[in-house]
C-alpha cells in the first residue's frame, strides 16, 4: 500500500508539476534506466530523468518532454528566466519612452525651440544673478572708501562695518558660485538635448523612411 501511494503521489505531482495532461491526451513513451520500453496514458514516474515523447493516437510524436531538472538545474532556469523577462521588461520600456519622445518631437525645429527656450530661462537667472554682482561691488566701492579712513589700522573700524565687510564677501562668494552652478547647468542641458537628437534622429529616420518593397523579377514570355 504504501508503494502504491508514493506512485499516486509521483504521478500526481508529475501531472500537476510542469507535465499537464491535456483533456484529450496522447500516449506517452520512454526507455527506463532498465533499457525497458514502456508506455502510459500519463506521464511516466520511471521516466523523469529522461526525455520521454508523447504521441498522437495516430502515433505521429505531438511533442518531447525533457527530464525533471535537478534542484540546481531549476535554479539557473528560473535566474534565466527572470534575466529573460528582465530583458523583455527593459525592451518595452525602452520603447515606450521613444514613443514618448517621438511623440513630444516630432521634427527638429520643436526640440530645437524647448532647447533654445531651457537655455534662455538659465541665461535669464545668471543676468539676475549677475546684476545682484555688480549691486554687491557698488556696495563694496562705498564700504571700501568708508574703510580708507581706517587704513593704517583696520581693528579700529567700527563692528557695524567690519560686519558689512563680511556680509558683502559672503554674499559675493555665494553668488560667484550660484553663477557657477548655472553655467553647469547649461552644460547639463546640452548635454541632455544632445542626447535627445541623437536618439530622434535615429527615430525620425525610421519613420520618415519609405517601406522597403521587393521589386519582383518582370515575367518574361516563353521562347517560342
Amino acid at each position: 500500500m504504501r508503494a502504491g501511494a508514493q506512485r499516486l503521489v509521483i504521478i500526481a505531482l508529475l501531472t500537476g508539476g510542469g507535465l499537464p495532461i491535456q483533456a484529450n491526451s496522447g500516449i506517452f513513451t520512454c526507455v527506463d534506466g532498465n533499457g525497458r520500453k514502456l508506455t502510459s496514458d500519463r506521464p511516466i514516474p520511471e521516466c523523469t530523468d529522461r526525455e520521454q515523447m508523447e504521441l498522437n493516437p495516430s502515433g505521429t510524436l505531438r511533442r518531447k518532454i525533457g527530464p525533471a531538472l535537478t534542484a540546481p538545474e531549476l535554479a539557473a532556469q528560473e535566474a534565466k528566466d527572470r534575466q529573460l523577462a528582465e530583458e523583455q521588461a527593459r525592451i518595452r520600456e525602452e520603447k515606450r519612452r521613444d514613443h514618448a519622445l517621438l511623440t513630444r518631437y516630432p521634427s527638429r525645429s520643436m526640440h530645437d525651440s524647448e532647447r533654445h527656450e531651457a537655455l534662455v530661462q538659465i541665461d535669464e537667472v545668471i543676468k539676475t544673478a549677475q546684476k545682484r554682482m555688480s549691486d554687491l561691488r557698488e556696495q563694496r566701492q562705498k564700504i571700501d572708501a568708508e574703510m580708507e579712513f581706517y587704513k593704517k589700522d583696520p581693528n579700529k573700524a567700527p563692528a557695524r562695518l567690519k560686519r558689512q565687510v563680511d556680509e558683502n564677501n559672503q554674499t559675493t562668494t555665494g553668488q560667484q558660485r550660484f553663477i557657477g552652478g548655472q553655467e553647469e547647468e547649461k552644460k547639463r542641458v546640452n548635454a541632455r538635448f544632445d542626447a535627445e537628437l541623437a536618439k530622434l534622429e535615429k527615430l525620425w529616420a525610421a519613420v520618415n523612411s519609405p517601406p522597403s518593397l521587393a521589386t519582383p523579377s518582370a515575367a518574361r514570355p516563353a521562347s517560342r
